[in-house]
């Protein structure tokens, strides 16, 4: 059975991310950043035996994302993180009326915004690009799993892939940078309080969020 898309604790707080998910997102982060730390301080420079903490520190990335697949699928609601036609339509006429100087509207969506729901996709894309590239990659050094082979694949595809790998790892920098900039902002550290505790408070729902959206009624 699914879980709740909203849940209210004594009717002050609305739980907007679930141990699980906070767990997997923190953890998503640490693999994230030591991949990058032992990606590029080496081109920098900075010597150290960083080969076995990269494919490991990949492993566990690839571990929490086949976990984040099957409780998108099976046990939270994988539609949370669709544009629905709705709440499309409404944050373009509200962002086109910001623009040209019209009213400044008061903004409520669902669950996550469409913005949120764009960058989702933009992380999707990259880190499951650095996952494939990097495991082909992998087949290459030398790991429990399997002795290296060097002609696993061409020179010419070794090349293609190893630019695609730090092309999702260039883009993974600029990621993370967009989100810790929208997540100090002011008017967004509620959202960012919510994935430490876990919840927002009823006035930050009601402030924040459309019902109807949240609930997925698109």
């Amino acid at each position: 059975m699914s879980e709740s898309a909203r849940d209210f604790d004594a009717g002050s707080r609305v739980v907007r991310h679930r141990l699980a998910d906070r767990l997997y997102h923190w953890l998503m982060a640490t693999a994230m950043l030591v991949l990058l730390f032992t990606g590029f301080l080496p081109i920098l420079g900075v010597r150290f035996p960083w080969v076995d903490a990269h494919w490991i520190a990949g492993v566990i990335l690839i571990a929490l994302l086949l976990f984040h697949i099957f409780r998108a699928f099976f046990i939270l609601r994988f539609a949370d993180m669709w544009v629905g036609w709705r709440e499309f339509r409404e944050s373009f006429s509200a962002t086109t009326r910001e623009v040209f100087g019209g009213n400044r509207p008061n903004r409520r969506f669902g669950k996550y915004s469409v913005g949120q729901k764009m960058f989702h996709h933009g992380v999707a894309t990259v880190v499951l690009t650095a996952c494939i590239t990097g495991v082909i990659m992998m087949v290459g050094v030398d790991s429990p799993f399997w002795e290296r082979n060097p002609l696993f694949i061409t020179e010419k595809t070794r090349g293609a892939v190893f630019l695609l790998h730090g092309l999702a790892g260039l883009g993974s920098i600029t990621l993370i940078m967009v989100h810790v900039y929208f997540a100090i902002r002011p008017e967004k550290r509620y959202m960012t309080r919510s994935m430490i505790r876990g919840w927002i408070s009823r006035r930050e729902y009601e402030a924040h969020h459309n019902p109807e959206l949240w609930d997925g009624n698109e």
